[in-house]
């Protein structure tokens, strides 16, 4: 029994390193067309590079949420709503309220536990699709976004302002202006917690006997029950790290926007799930791995450069585009899945 458990952990870990290359074969390869084309527009300065990071911190950590759970066979669908109801909530309690950003901040985390608490429990113990369950989460989410102001609130708090311009400026990659000024790269402190959170994934993913859970769960429920884990205590655990994430990766994108509003981060779920697949993550669980995650947000962020360089395209390129590569991602799995079923 080890010794078929262990082939095929080995088949899985091979599959997804061959997804994983593609993936950042990919990024590479758009990345230089992208410096070749837009060289006089500066698309290879350092700090052009960074903004792909910048300015997807949030996308980068819904997106991990987003990995494990589809790596158990899951998905959620709530997110991009959430998203919303977090930054709403976020700016009616620091400039309604009167609320500190601490403790503002404070409540969204813990009400993302608790949101992916209850979808957790109702997909892993009550048996519902993951697909209904958190179909009902993002209407929820949304409705709840609504209820609590129909109308836009900027943030105005100091402590809150203070974060979102904070910047850490690099001592590499910096280039003299017309005026002969020094400008240095810069990132914000979004980025900072968005790759370490990463890395804490990565880690937990690779190295940890929940990650290895996560993955035998998606791989395998029969097998994973033979093994002696407790496949609905996995799936509760998972679902609940995704909605702690899903709360960190509001907060980073209210930083971002710095407001709330009823129709903020719509079709934000479709980004995430398209970033995960395209990273590498099957749709039916077992295999992913979130640095494959953290290259699909960049080959987005990508293809959003492309049209804002290019300067005359529309803005829905991006979307065709990432549908395209979707499919493409979506058809070489459903390959990779027969060619291992024929072996």
């Amino acid at each position: 029994m080890n010794q078929k458990k262990q082939m095929s952990q080995k088949k899985q870990m091979n599959q997804t390193g061959f997804l994983l290359m593609i993936t950042i074969l990919l990024f590479v390869a758009m990345y230089v067309i992208g410096c070749v084309l837009f060289k006089e527009q500066g698309f290879a300065k350092t700090q052009n590079f960074l903004n792909l990071f910048i300015s997807n911190a949030g996308l980068i950590v819904i997106g991990i949420g987003m990995t494990v759970v589809m790596i158990t066979g899951g998905i959620d669908i709530s997110v991009g709503s959430f998203v919303a109801m977090g930054c709403m909530m976020l700016s009616w309690m620091m400039e309604r309220a009167g609320i500190g950003a601490v403790p503002a901040v404070l409540i969204v985390l813990a009400t993302g536990i608790v949101f992916g608490l209850v979808q957790g429990f109702l997909v892993a113990y009550m048996d519902i699709q993951p697909f209904i369950v958190t179909l009902a989460g993002m209407f929820f989410a949304r409705g709840m976004t609504a209820i609590i102001s129909k109308d836009m609130i900027s943030i105005t708090n100091k402590t809150f302002m203070g974060w979102a311009k904070a910047k850490l400026y690099l001592p590499f990659g910096g280039y003299a202006n017309r005026k002969g000024i020094m400008i240095m790269p810069y990132i914000y402190p979004t980025v900072v917690i968005a790759l370490l959170l990463l890395a804490a994934a990565f880690i937990m993913l690779k190295y940890t006997k929940f990650g290895r859970s996560l993955y035998a769960v998606g791989g395998n429920q029969q097998s994973a029950l033979m093994l002696g884990l407790n496949v609905k205590r996995v799936k509760l655990k998972a679902y609940v790290l995704d909605g702690f994430l899903c709360g960190v990766g509001s907060v980073l994108f209210c930083l971002n926007t710095l407001g709330g509003f009823v129709e903020q981060a719509k079709g934000f779920e479709m980004d995430a799930i398209a970033s995960s697949v395209i990273g590498g993550t099957l749709l039916t669980g077992g295999v992913g791995n979130v640095v494959g995650t953290l290259f699909g947000v960049l080959i987005k962020a990508t293809i959003e450069a492309f049209i804002t360089f290019q300067g005359t395209l529309s803005s829905w390129w991006t979307r065709i585009t990432i549908a395209a590569l979707l499919c493409f991602f979506i058809v070489l799995q459903s390959v990779l899945a027969m060619v291992k079923k024929k072996k």
